[in-house]
């Protein structure tokens, strides 16, 4: 089963993270924002609007989560966008089950 710990406030679910693990990250969530690469602008944004992750935001998607989402070597093409957009139209536990059904 996924957990729910890994959601990043971006969208993306670091529990697939190859970086995780050898860096002994503990998720967007429970580090704040401050990354084991540094701070990041967008966890830091969602924190000091109070917001949970970006799909909850009245400017998602920002400029900001579009630059992050499509940066040649550290995006995903968007995907983390359609992620939130999942998790705002049917819920973050609804998408993980979904997730793990999909991956058996």
């Amino acid at each position: 089963m996924a957990d729910s710990r890994f959601a990043a406030r971006c969208g993306i679910y670091c529990g697939e993270c190859d970086y995780r693990e050898s860096t002994g990250c503990p998720g967007c969530i429970e580090a704040g924002g401050r990354m084991f690469w540094g701070t990041c602008r967008v966890a830091a944004c969602c924190i000091e609007k109070d917001l949970s992750h970006c799909g909850e935001c009245e400017l998602f998607p920002c400029d900001q989560l579009r630059a992050f989402a499509n940066d040649p070597e550290q995006g995903d093409g968007g995907r983390r966008i359609r992620q939130l957009e999942a998790w705002n139209d049917i819920g973050f536990r609804a998408w993980l089950e979904r997730r793990d059904a999909e991956k058996e």
